[in-house]
């Protein structure tokens, strides 16, 4: 049985992406933030849930270690916790982007560090980041300055993590979705049709045909999942 770590397993995406890799016989091994989040899981033989603040490198490097410790491999990765924050140059202080940096770049990294290491030994691992269009295109990240720059260090990182592990079955992939079609977007936005948005199910199976052996070919991978938005 493969064994895969999926981060921000209790959001919109995380449920999904979770449901998704439980349903095709992975191992999962969750993460969420806090203890009462656990319950927002729903509970299955396989998948096993941890409480991390990945924002902590020391605690972040500890969850990693006892699971390589107690499975021996971990065949890939989904790193989903992140954050979302408006604001234009004017309205963002440099505060606002060491948050952003803190939920999309700090929490993605450390725990990429130590797997990605654990991978290089093993000759084998898929490691997936989310990274966002507004981090792509200007138009879209000229109003979400502290977001956009925070999630554009997850392609540089994908970039160096590839040429690092060029020769080896090892990969970083992004991906960057547009709006996903989630109660609370659908809430935000009542004017906008959801159906062009992206559905976090089919994102998931996304990600499913990444880490499976039908990728395999594939490296510096970054795909723009927009549907039609």
């Amino acid at each position: 049985m493969k064994t895969v770590i999926i981060t921000g397993a209790n959001g919109n995406l995380g449920t999904a992406v979770t449901q998704a890799f439980l349903q095709k016989g992975y191992r999962v091994i969750a993460t969420v933030f806090s203890e009462e989040m656990k319950r927002e899981v729903v509970s299955h033989t396989n998948l096993e849930i941890h409480a991390v603040d990945l924002g902590n490198e020391a605690l972040a490097a500890s969850f990693v270690k006892q699971v390589i410790d107690r499975y021996r491999v971990i065949d890939a990765a989904l790193l989903l916790v992140g954050g979302f924050a408006m604001g234009g140059l004017a309205a963002t202080s440099i505060s606002d982007i060491r948050k952003q940096l803190s939920l999309n770049f700090e929490t993605a990294y450390q725990v990429a560090q130590p797997v990605f290491l654990h991978m290089l030994q093993n000759g084998f691992g898929r490691l997936v980041f989310i990274g966002a269009r507004p981090a792509i295109e200007a138009s879209y990240g000229k109003d979400l300055i502290a977001y956009g720059l925070s999630k554009s260090l997850l392609f540089k990182l994908a970039e160096y993590l590839n040429e690092t592990a060029r020769g080896k079955n090892v990969t970083a992939t992004v991906i960057a979705p547009s709006t996903l079609d989630t109660p609370l977007n659908r809430k935000s936005m009542p004017d906008t049709d959801p159906a062009i948005w992206v559905k976090p199910t089919e994102l998931a199976e996304l990600l499913a045909f990444i880490v499976s052996e039908a990728s395999n070919p594939l490296r510096e991978t970054v795909l723009k999942v927009y549907n039609n938005a």
